[in-house]
């Protein structure tokens, strides 16, 4: 038995605009684990510059796991609280092995046609132009929910952009909701908010830097717009704490990324807390851009238990070089298609 570990670059088709910059690329790491009957595979998604676990000593940390796999499955997966990334890829990975090695992560999860589950279309930052193209292009292919990437660029061509959709579309027929990556300011954060009520905007995720628990606090408390928490939930990695931001907060949906929290197990007890300690609160399944590796495992997840909302999940096809995967999006959502195959031979 192997188990072994590689590094591999995704490249974007085009280039993806946030407020925290333009990515070209996204790094990711794959970890195999081989017989001679089967191959598992997990995907360690350290996202730079944002997963808690962005380290220097990542690598190293990947090969002791790999020296102690398969002898110490569940001793390995207790010990990595502090490292989400690979805490994920390794759940992902055992339950790939514990599944025959064939990408089946949760079979409760698939039904005889597989699996579909509404998402919604992604804009990225950029110009006005290409922001408007990107809209026109969703818009066209029917989408019924669409987020837009704030904060980067003049908020007035942000509210042009949103007032060209609502001229079209009612808020019945068309859901618009808006990420901020932190970008504002308690102040901005509340009169953009304001602004942004005008155009039936159904939440806004992370307006404010992660930390300031008291400020978003107000925010939930006050705000026109439902706020969602994103990057405020990266870190905290025990119950207590993550209770502590719930019940301080008291946030109307959480966005859940599971390489960025913990996995599978961060992702439950988010959930729980949510709906036992935040009141009406609910959330949403996000990826993190993912490879179809990644994006399979979680998708996997959501099938389980969808919240009301669309869910993140509508990244599969940004990359030049992903994985042929069992795949399909449109309007209608991710579509896992039982009967085709993956073609896993860039990676192993």
């Amino acid at each position: 038995m192997n188990c072994y570990f590689k590094k591999y670059a995704l490249k974007f088709k085009q280039p993806g605009g946030t407020s925290r910059g333009v990515l070209y690329e996204k790094e990711t790491y794959f970890i195999f684990l081989q017989n001679e009957e089967k191959t598992a595979i997990g995907e360690c998604n350290r996202f730079t510059k944002l997963s808690y676990d962005d380290r220097p000593n990542y690598e190293a940390k990947l090969a002791e796991i790999c020296s102690r796999l398969p002898d110490e499955m569940e001793a390995v997966l207790q010990e990595l609280t502090e490292w989400p990334s690979i805490f994920f890829g390794i759940e992902m990975l055992l339950k790939d092995w514990g599944n025959g090695g064939n990408r089946i992560i949760f079979p409760e999860a698939i039904n005889e046609n597989g699996f579909t589950i509404p998402t919604n279309g992604l804009i990225w930052m950029g110009s006005k132009e290409s922001m408007l193209q990107q809209i026109k292009l969703k818009l066209d292919a029917n989408y019924k929910s669409i987020k837009l990437k704030i904060g980067a660029i003049d908020f007035d061509t942000e509210l042009e952009l949103l007032q060209y959709i609502r001229k079209q579309f009612s808020v019945d027929e068309v859901e618009i909701r808006l990420d901020a990556n932190g970008a504002f300011t308690f102040q901005e954060a509340k009169e953009k908010i304001k602004q942004l009520s005008d155009y039936g905007i159904s939440y806004i995720e992370q307006p404010l830097q992660a930390g300031q628990w008291q400020e978003m606090a107000a925010l939930c408390n006050n705000s026109p717009i439902k706020i969602a928490l994103d990057e405020e939930l990266i870190g905290i990695q025990n119950t207590s704490k993550r209770k502590e931001l719930i019940e301080t907060i008291q946030p109307q949906i959480l966005i859940l990324k599971h390489a960025l929290i913990g996995g599978f197990y961060a992702a439950d007890e988010w959930k729980k807390l949510i709906k036992n300690y935040g009141g009406s609160g609910t959330w949403v399944i996000t990826s993190a851009l993912e490879s179809n590796i990644g994006l399979n495992a979680i998708a996997q997840y959501t099938a389980l238990e969808c919240s009301k909302y669309a869910q993140g999940l509508g990244t599969g096809q940004l990359f030049t070089n992903n994985c042929p995967a069992p795949y399909s999006i449109d309007a209608n959502g991710l579509h896992y298609h039982k009967n085709q195959k993956w073609d896993l031979s860039a990676l192993i």
